[in-house]
């Protein structure tokens, strides 16, 4: 009769709690990836108590440095009002009526803003200020 046990060393490795830490890294990226928007222009906008929720086709940006960008590409103002209609026309391919947003810095000539808005108006686009 033979009482003793044969003794072996297994060779696992346990993964259980690396699977969850790469699991949390993996949501981690995917959060912070959706938050990371690369098309945005930094400006100081006022605040106000609702969001435009329209569909933005075309965006123009005011900065505090009295810059105007449409999109991210930077516009000399005496060019907007050209470029402006180039852009509806090209957004009434996809849509029947665009939008054009408009983000101004609190700083930004407003007169100038409100000219751009009388120019997307003028054109008959759909036309609002972006406020956070």
């Amino acid at each position: 009769m033979n009482i003793r046990r044969k003794l072996r060393a297994h060779t696992e490795v346990h993964t259980g709690a690396l699977n969850d830490i790469l699991f949390i890294l993996l949501l981690f990226f995917l959060i912070a990836s959706t938050l990371a928007n690369p098309n945005l222009v930094k400006v100081n906008n006022p605040k106000g108590s609702k969001d435009m929720k329209a569909k933005q086709n075309i965006i123009v940006s005011v900065n505090n440095q009295h810059q105007y960008f449409m999109g991210q590409t930077p516009v000399d103002y005496a060019h907007m009002d050209s470029l402006l209609k180039y852009q509806i026309e090209n957004a009434r391919k996809i849509v029947d009526t665009p939008s054009v947003i408009v983000n101004a810095d609190t700083i930004a000539y407003w007169g100038e803003v409100f000219k751009i808005m009388s120019i997307a108006k003028k054109y008959n686009a759909k036309v609002g200020v972006h406020v956070k």
